[in-house]
């Protein structure tokens, strides 16, 4: 083989072989050639056959696989639809329960705090009528104990006067006029 420096710079001349070729043009477009027609025959009955053969073989078998392929997707973004709504139908109704819980739990909070109202003011009241009636109670005793002070007081008086009457003026007193002298001395410091 030589290289292409070298046979750049031959003339064609060196070459009849290739001069006459030039000078002919291309043998494959060449049509005096009975090889061309030929190959031309040839290439006709080959493309038919390639046609025929991808008419009826090849290209039904890609349109079947095109096909199945586009029922596959038809049939999956089907399911996903589907699949979406039952999500979205899922979700709306626990959206919806929790909802309905939350009113509950807010009508049970309210209704245990309305109850815990009542319980404390019955509570309360129950324990204002005992506090009332402890009261009551103790005023009656401290009113006894006052009676009971002054009945013993105005006999102390009684008694003290008596005595001291006795031993100032020599004589017992009269024991009603003591006992009034002495319920008109306690009536003024009372009202005074």
């Amino acid at each position: 083989m030589m290289p292409r420096r070298l046979a750049a710079s031959l003339p064609l001349v060196a070459f009849p072989a290739f001069a006459q070729a030039a000078e002919k043009g291309m043998p494959q477009l060449d049509f005096a050639n009975k090889l061309l027609i030929s190959q031309v025959v040839w290439l006709a009955i080959i493309f038919l056959a390639l046609y025929v053969l991808l008419a009826q073989w090849g290209l039904p078998r890609v349109a079947s696989v095109l096909a199945e392929r586009a029922r596959r997707i038809k049939d999956d973004l089907d399911a996903a639809h589907a699949a979406k709504k039952t999500a979205d139908d899922a979700i709306a109704e626990l959206n919806a329960a929790a909802r309905h819980a939350h009113a509950e739990a807010g009508a049970a909070i309210a209704g245990a705090t309305e109850r815990a109202k009542r319980e404390a003011l019955a509570h309360a009241s129950a324990l204002e009528a005992r506090l009332k009636a402890d009261l009551d109670a103790a005023e009656a005793r401290i009113v006894a104990a006052e009676q009971a002070a002054k009945g013993a007081l105005r006999e102390a008086a009684c008694e003290t006067a008596a005595i001291l009457v006795t031993r100032l003026a020599g004589f017992a007193p009269d024991a009603g006029a003591v006992a009034i002298a002495v319920d008109r001395a306690l009536a003024s410091r009372v009202a005074g």
